[in-house]
């Protein structure tokens, strides 16, 4: 829901990102913030505890970029200044 609204209001103004978790609710969010124009982020396998909802995403080409959880904060930064 939290995906969904912010792909309807801020559309291309929002940065989305996914981290560990379960299901594929935020993944088909997430990718509903893609196709209005955010750029989005999914966090990589190797820094996940569980990786059920980055994997999802990934697999619906939902992620713009994938990155490990110590790299995400500082990547989104930069995106932000851009």
């Amino acid at each position: 829901m939290l995906f969904r609204s912010t792909a309807r209001y801020a559309g291309q103004n929002a940065i989305g990102i996914i981290m560990t978790g379960m299901g594929d609710d935020g993944a088909k969010g997430l990718l509903e913030m893609k196709e209005a124009g955010a750029y989005t982020i999914a966090q990589d396998e190797a820094s996940c505890v569980v990786f059920g909802m980055p994997k999802e995403a990934i697999k619906l080409n939902a992620a713009d970029t994938i990155l490990p959880l110590n790299k995400i904060a500082s990547h989104m930064m930069m995106k932000e200044k851009m």
